[in-house]
């Protein structure tokens, strides 16, 4: 593969996986809180995919820049849109480190040791995220909104019991699908995008 047309290969990678990233964002349940509206979506599936699919960095690139265009979309999400993208680049970031070149070498011989190393990587990529968005809420709740302590645990509560379905769902699907669409590319010779790399 040339270098001109790793760098297009990389492009098209990020830019799906965004845009999946923002479409499953979209699909959303909003739970009200004390303070706040939290939500039950499908974007946390795609972040983790973008990290299984893309690696560590371009995963994470992928994650955030989706769930931060999502923010765009609502007027009360866009100045916090910057954090949004930092949380969610993380979220992919973990998955794919963790995760590493597994994905792309998948065989039945070893698949339940790599099966086992993909689920860890998406539950700790899922669980970043769950701490980063539930510490940031608080520190908003308590020094922005100015609410009491009490009141922002309880939305915190609420909050993490959301998130924590969240990642439930995102661990349970997309572990199946990135080995899915592993496949699918292996059968298309596409096999070079996983990860930006050669197999």
């Amino acid at each position: 593969m040339t270098k001109n047309n790793k760098v297009l290969t990389t492009i098209v990678g990020i830019a799906f996986m965004s845009a999946l990233v923002f479409v499953g964002s979209m699909i959303s349940i909003p739970i009200p809180t004390v303070l706040d509206v939290s939500r039950i979506h499908l974007g946390n599936i795609f972040c983790l995919l973008a990290g299984f699919m893309l690696g560590g960095a371009k995963g994470g690139f992928a994650a955030g820049l989706g769930s931060m265009l999502y923010d765009f979309t609502n007027p009360k999400y866009i100045a916090s849109s910057p954090i949004t993208f930092i949380n969610k680049f993380m979220m992919g970031f973990v998955c794919g480190c963790i995760a590493g070149g597994v994905i792309r070498s998948y065989a039945s011989a070893e698949g339940r040791a790599k099966l086992a190393r993909l689920i860890v990587a998406a539950a700790a990529g899922a669980l970043t995220y769950v701490a980063l968005y539930v510490g940031k809420g608080l520190i908003e709740d308590i020094f922005f909104l100015r609410a009491e302590v009490e009141t922002a645990l309880l939305s915190a509560k609420v909050k993490t019991v959301t998130s924590l379905v969240n990642a439930v769902i995102a661990i349970v699907a997309s572990v199946p699908l990135a080995v899915a669409l592993k496949s699918g590319l292996r059968r298309a010779g596409l096999t070079r995008w996983l990860g930006g790399g050669a197999e």
